[in-house]
């Protein structure tokens, strides 16, 4: 509905599960009803849930990514989205070259100037992307953010369309090893405003799940 109000196709958005702190049988029901990219903020969770989940879903990295843990993440994820420095993308790149394969990511960026929350600044990602043309094992396909929390989803449409922005401004330098296609922001409270801006990943997980167990 949010796709046609936005005279986009819906079939071009993709519904990620956010999976964090769900049981895995929560999550094997929402792999049932045809979910097929989970997203996971831990990597030592998603390794467990792994594990369990015999269907080939994709699982996205979508919680912040320390170094020390490229490795392991590497072997877990299809796509990291959240790539936001460059000591990051090196060790990405390294892990990619000992497999042989090129390693997934979007660059996660943080609008909102949230000291809390992780992601490169805005001003930031030009220069990142040029240091990251360099590493032939890498791919950037896009984008992500995660906005601050408003009650009202008009209240962060903005943030939204600045990343789809950024986007094309970005696209526009054609740097090596990076074709931002897509863009992964919004969430069950936002994400209808989200597909309006352009998302093409939106990160559902309380429409899915119900609230997060603590």
């Amino acid at each position: 509905m949010s796709a046609a109000k936005a005279g986009r196709d819906g079939t071009k958005i993709k519904l990620l599960a956010a999976a964090k702190s769900q049981s895995i049988d929560a999550l094997r029901t929402a792999v049932a009803a045809g979910v097929t990219l989970v997203g996971e903020n831990y990597v030592q969770e998603a390794k467990e849930k792994k594990k369990q989940i015999a269907a080939q879903v994709e699982w996205h990295m979508i919680g912040h990514l320390q170094r020390n843990k490229a490795k392991i993440a590497v072997e877990i994820f299809d796509m990291i989205e959240s790539l936001d420095n460059v000591a990051l993308a090196r060790e990405l790149d390294k892990e990619g070259r000992r497999r042989g394969k090129p390693i997934r990511a979007l660059v996660e960026v943080n609008l909102g100037g949230q000291e809390s929350k992780s992601g490169i600044d805005r001003n930031g990602v030009a220069a990142l992307l040029e240091e990251i043309a360099e590493l032939s094992n890498l791919r950037i396909e896009g984008l992500m953010t995660v906005p601050p929390f408003q009650d009202d989803p008009e209240k962060v449409r903005p943030y939204f369309r600045d990343l789809r922005e950024l986007r094309e401004e970005l696209n526009e330098s054609r740097y090596l090893n990076v074709d931002l296609q897509e863009l992964s922001m919004g969430m069950t409270h936002d994400y209808t405003v989200a597909i309006e801006e352009g998302a093409t990943i939106v990160r559902i997980g309380t429409a899915l799940f119900g609230p997060r167990s603590l």
